[in-house]
C-alpha cells in the first residue's frame, strides 16, 4: 500500500510515525506547509512534522507547495502512484484535481458532523463536552463534510488542549491503520448535515479575558488555549498556570486577591474562585505569581489586575 501523507502539526506527526513503522505500507511523500518565521527574531522554522522526519532520518520526500492549486502539484503527487492519500491537519482544503488522484481520507479531530473546521479540539473544550473524538472521513470538496468511515471517542472532562491533542493523535494513528487495512470492506456513512456545527481558526485575540465574571468560564478558556494563544487580561498580563478552586461562590468584587498561598494566589470572580500560579507580564519572563505581587507591593484585598 503506497500512501501520500499530508499534515503539518504534532497531531499529524503521531499518525505519520505509525504509518512509516507499519508493515505492508510505504509512505514515499510527505506534503506539509511552508517553513514559517517564528518568535521575536522571526527565525525560519519548519513544521513539526517536517522537523520530526528530518531529526529521525525518515526516508521520505518532503514537498512544501505554496498552494495545492499551483501548476505541477497534481503531477507531483501522481508521480508517487498513491493508493490512498491520508490527510491530518494539513491546513488547506484539497481541490478536486487532488481529490481525484486517489481516495483521500481525512482524520478530523472531532465526532463529525460536529465541529467541522479549523479548531475542533479547542471548540469541544469551550463547549464543555464530556467526550470528543476523531473521525476518519472520505474527503470531498466541502469542508469536512465527506462520508464517515470510522470514529473513536475519548473522554475530555477537565483536560487541557495539549493533553487532548496527544490522546486524539494516538487514537487517530490507530484508527488510520485500521481504516487502511479494512478500506475495501468499509461502508461509508453519510453525514447528517442538519446536525453540523462549525469552528473557526483560533486567533490571538481569542485569549483575552475581558473581566473576572465567571471562574469556570475562565478556567475553560485556559484549558482550551494553553499554550497558544494562552489567556491574558486587558493590561496584557498572561496567566500561564491556573486552577479552578470554586465554581459557585458569589463575590461582591472580582479580580481581588483573597488569599496568598505558597504556590499561588486565590483571586475572586463574581462567581467562583481561581488559584493563579504563574503569570507573565508584557516583555517579561514567566514567574511565580507570588513573586509578581510582591514586586508590585500587592497584598490581600488588592486588585490583581
Amino acid at each position: 500500500m503506497r500512501i501520500v501523507f499530508m499534515g503539518t502539526p504534532d497531531y499529524a506527526t503521531e499518525i505519520l510515525e505509525k504509518l512509516v513503522n507499519a508493515e505492508n505500507i510505504t509512505v514515499p511523500l510527505l506534503i506539509t506547509q511552508k517553513d514559517k518565521p517564528v518568535g521575536r527574531k522571526q527565525i525560519l522554522t519548519p513544521p513539526h512534522i517536517k522537523k520530526w522526519a528530518l531529526d529521525n532520518n525518515i526516508q521520505i520526500d518532503i514537498f512544501q507547495p505554496d498552494s495545492l492549486r499551483n501548476d505541477g502539484v497534481k503531477e507531483k503527487i501522481i508521480s508517487y502512484h498513491p493508493d490512498i492519500i491520508i490527510v491530518a491537519a494539513y491546513g488547506q482544503i484539497l481541490p478536486k484535481p487532488i481529490l481525484d488522484i486517489a481516495p483521500c481520507i481525512n482524520l478530523h479531530a472531532s465526532i463529525l458532523p460536529h465541529f467541522r473546521g479549523a479548531s475542533p479540539i479547542q471548540s469541544s473544550i469551550l463547549n464543555n463536552d464530556k467526550y470528543t473524538g476523531v473521525t476518519a472521513m472520505q474527503m470531498e470538496e466541502g469542508l469536512d463534510s465527506g462520508d464517515i468511515l470510522a470514529f473513536r471517542y475519548v473522554e475530555s472532562i477537565d483536560k487541557r488542549v495539549d493533553e487532548l491533542f496527544y490522546e486524539l493523535s494516538t487514537a487517530a494513528a490507530s484508527l488510520c491503520l485500521r481504516v487502511i487495512e479494512d478500506f475495501k470492506f468499509v461502508k461509508p456513512i453519510e453525514q447528517l448535515n442538519a446536525d453540523a456545527t462549525y469552528c473557526k481558526k483560533i486567533k490571538k485575540e481569542n485569549g483575552l479575558i475581558e473581566n473576572f465574571e465567571n471562574a469556570t468560564q475562565i478556567y475553560t478558556k485556559y484549558r482550551a488555549f494553553v499554550p497558544w494563544p494562552g489567556i491574558f487580561t486587558q493590561n496584557g498580563l498572561k496567566i500561564k498556570e491556573l486552577e479552578l478552586l470554586d465554581e459557585k461562590t458569589n463575590n461582591d468584587e472580582d479580580g481581588i486577591i483573597q488569599n496568598i498561598l505558597e504556590d499561588g494566589v486565590v483571586v475572586t470572580c463574581k462567581r467562583g474562585l481561581l488559584k493563579i500560579k504563574k503569570v507573565q507580564a508584557p516583555s517579561k519572563k514567566e514567574i511565580n505569581v507570588v513573586d509578581y505581587i510582591r514586586g508590585k507591593r500587592q497584598n490581600i484585598g488588592d486588585k490583581l489586575v
